[in-house]
């Protein structure tokens, strides 16, 4: 339960309509504004006024009380919705797997023991930590996970490594990497291309992302178990 409540609260700390959200969310539980400022022990005008943007928007503490109201008022009603939602919001696990290192790791250390190349922004190798990296499966994630989860990709931090598996030319990892940054307000400290890939074909596009985000943009062709097995001595 603790996952979909997150994934809620996510939706709507990010949201650019945060009232409109709030709305949203409240009527697909099925709650009145009078159930839920009796619940929350607030007035139907302080509900009232949060979804239509009469007042500041607000912060992360009162979101959470928000969608834990529902969440209790529909288990009191036997929980229908929020069992449908938990196995609509279910993370896709085998699109992704998330690692973390108890300590930081230089950029330009990551890229050796990945033996990798950098198409973009090598420069930045230099200052660029990072604490964990995300191994992902190109396609079901651009396929499969809604754009609202792609926070989830970002572990316990952003400061992290995305290496994106199976790709081809670069444009759809990066294109999925543009559009989380818009959704989700994270970025990764580099990305990964893992494939058949050269720096001649690197799609440009890619590239371009990765130089207007300031994103070292890293090839390997290494095997990924080998990668794996080099980074998980690092791990926690």
């Amino acid at each position: 339960m603790k996952q979909l409540e997150t994934t809620i609260a996510g939706e709507i700390c990010l949201s650019k309509d945060p009232g409109g959200s709030m709305k949203k969310w409240r009527e697909i539980f099925g709650v009145s504004q009078t159930e839920l400022a009796d619940f929350l022990k607030v007035s139907n005008s302080t509900i009232s006024d949060y979804e239509g943007g009469r007042r500041k928007s607000p912060g992360i503490g009162i979101i959470n009380r928000l969608v834990h109201a529902l969440i209790e008022i529909d288990r009191a009603r036997g929980g229908r919705i929020a069992k449908q939602l938990e196995k609509d919001f279910q993370p896709k696990e085998a699109a992704f797997q998330s690692h973390e290192f108890p300590v930081a790791l230089k950029g330009n250390e990551f890229m050796k023991m990945i033996e990798g190349q950098c198409v973009a922004n090598p420069s930045r190798l230099k200052e660029t930590q990072i604490y964990g990296y995300t191994l992902i499966d190109s396609l079901k994630v651009i396929l499969d996970i809604p754009v609202h989860e792609y926070m989830f990709l970002y572990g316990n931090t952003p400061e992290r490594a995305l290496i994106f598996r199976f790709v081809e030319n670069g444009r759809s990892p990066m294109i999925a990497v543009k559009i989380g940054r818009f959704s989700t307000d994270m970025k990764p400290a580099i990305v990964v291309l893992h494939g058949n890939l050269d720096p001649k074909n690197v799609d440009p596009v890619a590239v371009k992302i990765a130089e207007v985000e300031k994103i070292p943009l890293i090839i390997t062709k290494k095997p990924v178990e080998d990668i794996t097995a080099q980074l998980k001595k690092l791990e926690n």
